[in-house]
């Protein structure tokens, strides 16, 4: 009867224990359940802050989540179209091709640039093949004109008429002073004679006007005739 109520009495104790040691994870696991509900309360609150912040373009400082409870934010990837693209056409911050230069490329260069120099380079090529098709075209035929069959007595005589010219000149004059000055003694001889002879002397004087006028009329006819064949001359020449 004594090891019965001994192996009852251990097996009491035992219950008890068991009882005892469930007691405790249960509430360990209530504890936990609890810290667990609390911190998904927590972020349910801290969401439905920014939720209403972003809602009314306000800040979100009125509800923050616990410290405890926020992760680390992940580092920002790196941008691929700095690592991979030049940027001389493309906008990294607008995401799109360059539309226009700011400055003009060649703002800041003391020399000329390659475009500039090749300007001047073709300037100068084409310079030189105008005046190679210049010298390559020579003479023009339809630019010729045939010389006179007399040209060259002409170009001859021209010399040895010279002198004969001013010789002739000065012989009409001679006669020309020597009929007025005749005409002008008449004209003194018949003065005696009245209004008859004023008459007279008047006609005399009129035709030795006219005498030198056609003296000048002629010589201008000379020097347009010699200014007309040096011109023909030159023409020929050239």
């Amino acid at each position: 009867m004594r090891g019965w109520n001994f192996c009852e009495s251990a097996t009491a104790q035992e219950a008890s224990n068991l009882k005892n040691h469930s007691s405790a994870i249960e509430s360990r696991n209530m504890s936990a359940t609890h810290t667990s509900l609390g911190a998904a309360a927590d972020e349910r609150k801290a969401r439905l802050a920014k939720l209403k912040s972003l809602k009314r373009k306000q800040p979100d400082d009125e509800v923050a989540a616990p410290e405890s409870t926020r992760s680390p934010s992940p580092p920002a990837p790196p941008d691929v179209a700095k690592l991979h693209l030049s940027g001389r056409n493309y906008d990294a911050e607008t995401r799109g091709p360059k539309l226009g230069f700011e400055a003009p490329p060649a703002l800041g260069f003391s020399k000329p640039t390659l475009e500039e120099q090749a300007a001047v380079i073709e300037q100068e090529v084409r310079k030189k093949e105008e005046e190679e098709e210049q010298d390559d075209k020579g003479i023009d035929l339809f630019k010729l004109q045939p010389k006179r069959p007399n040209w060259d007595l002409k170009r001859d005589l021209e010399k040895k008429l010279e002198i004969l010219n001013v010789r002739t000149e000065n012989a009409i004059a001679r006669l020309v002073r020597e009929r007025i000055e005749g005409a002008q003694k008449a004209a003194r001889l018949k003065a005696g004679k009245g209004t008859s002879a004023s008459e007279g002397g008047e006609e005399t004087g009129m035709e030795g006007v006219a005498l030198v006028e056609g003296l000048r009329v002629r010589e201008r006819e000379e020097e347009e005739e010699e200014r007309r064949e040096k011109d023909e001359d030159e023409l020929e020449a050239a």
